[in-house]
């Protein structure tokens, strides 16, 4: 039963993560959502907003954990972080070991300063931060453009990959599209592998 949610909710989300997500207008102030994915019988979704009275804008990046029938925990949210002046690109995918959320971030309006890739596990119970994570081009010297995340069919492994400019500490090959897999990613800290072409 476990396994079949799973895969259920990795089909969701691929097929709407493969659409965009949606933008809206709300208050006047930029929302992207992502997908939907589900964990131990709660939804949760990933959006990002404009924080109101920043100049240049820093978008927030939100998870929220919906009240349902099937949810043993309550309504919740919480951010996860933050991107300045630049949209952030939204991915999320969970199954009953917890919840994953990748981002890309800029920390400084410059034009030249680089985009980052942020990655974080939720505990689905208490939004909680179980492990933080990340992918950078080496000395700032490029760009994480996106990050689309999956998990593996052994339902541990996590897999984020996207396009990037410049070389991250680590990678094998070349080019500027990435696969960075993670193994035992919601039970273990163990460095991704990290593949270029």
């Amino acid at each position: 039963m476990h396994v079949f949610k799973s895969v259920v909710s990795l089909c969701a989300v691929v097929g709407l993560t493969a659409c965009g997500g949606m933008e809206e207008q709300e208050g006047g102030l930029a929302t992207q959502e992502s997908a939907l994915a589900t964990s131990q019988g709660c939804t949760f979704s990933v959006s990002s907003s404009a924080r109101p009275g920043t100049t240049p804008p820093i978008y927030d990046v939100k998870v929220t954990r919906a009240a349902s029938d099937t949810c043993a925990w309550g309504a919740d949210g919480v951010v996860v972080g933050s991107s300045t002046a630049t949209v952030p690109t939204l991915s999320l995918v969970a199954n009953d070991l917890g919840v994953a959320v990748s981002y890309t971030s800029k920390s400084s309006v410059s034009g030249s300063a680089p985009q980052t890739l942020g990655l974080v596990h939720l505990a689905p119970d208490t939004l909680d931060t179980v492990r933080s994570a990340g992918l950078a081009v080496y000395l700032g010297r490029g760009s994480i453009y996106s990050g689309s995340l999956s998990i593996a069919s052994d339902g541990t492994t996590l897999s984020v990959s996207g396009t990037k400019n410049g070389t991250i500490y680590g990678q094998t090959g070349t080019g500027n599209t990435y696969v960075a897999t993670y193994p035992d990613f919601f039970t273990s800290t163990t460095a991704p592998s990290i593949m270029t072409f």
